[in-house]
This record gives C-alpha cells, structure tokens and sequence, in this order.
C-alpha cells in the first residue's frame, strides 16, 4: 500500500497552514496513509510547540523502523524508506527534495500556504 513519508519541517508546514492533511493528500496524491521514522517524533518533540499535534501524527502514521544502513540521520532515514517502497516525502527540506529529484522520486510539499502539491 503506497504511502506518504512524512519530515518533521513538512508536518510543521502543514499545521502551520492549517491544511486538512487527509483531504489535502487525497487530492493531491489519492491516498492519505502516512509513515514516519522515529527520528521525525523526536525532531518535532524537541520543538517544543503544542501546536504541532504531535500526538495526531503518531495516531495517523505507521511508524516505520529506518532500515539499519541508512544511518541516524533522518533525512537519510526517509530518503531510505522512500527508494526502499518508492513513496514520495511530505517536506519543505530543500536539500531533502534535491535528493530526491535526483533519484526521480517524488515528495509532496506546501503550496502557496492553501494546499498540497506532488512533485
């Protein structure tokens, strides 16, 4: 089943626009399950922002062990899980997305502060 990886700037990007994430990815992806790494909790939690609805991110996201030789950090991690199952990241990262171009992957990303966008 195809999901939608999800960093931790892309979460933040999404809560701060205040976008539905379910009806925005079906939209934008026809899909609406989420997966994320360990790594993008932790990120998220050391934020320290309420606001992130970190606990509706767990509820909604099969939480995925990073496979072992794609190192700890988690850009490395979801860049791994994404060639591994050819799913698109949901990302800001600039660095991430160029990665990702690069291995003609796709990743969904923020768009004019109103909605979601797949690349």
């Amino acid at each position: 089943m195809k999901k939608v990886l999800v960093d931790a700037c892309g979460w933040v990007a999404v809560i701060e626009a205040g976008i539905n994430i379910d009806l925005a990815l079906l939209e934008c992806c026809g899909y609406k399950d989420l997966a994320i790494v360990p790594n993008v909790i932790s990120e998220l939690q050391s934020l320290n922002n309420p606001k992130l609805m970190i606990s509706m991110l767990e509820a909604k996201s099969e939480m995925l062990v990073a496979p072992i030789d794609s190192g700890k950090h988690t850009d490395d991690q979801l860049f791994a899980v994404a060639v591994e199952n050819n799913w698109p990241i949901l990302t800001v990262d600039t660095e991430l997305k160029r990665r990702l171009s690069k291995s003609n992957l796709n990743w969904v990303e923020v768009s004019g502060r109103t909605h979601l966008r797949m690349v």
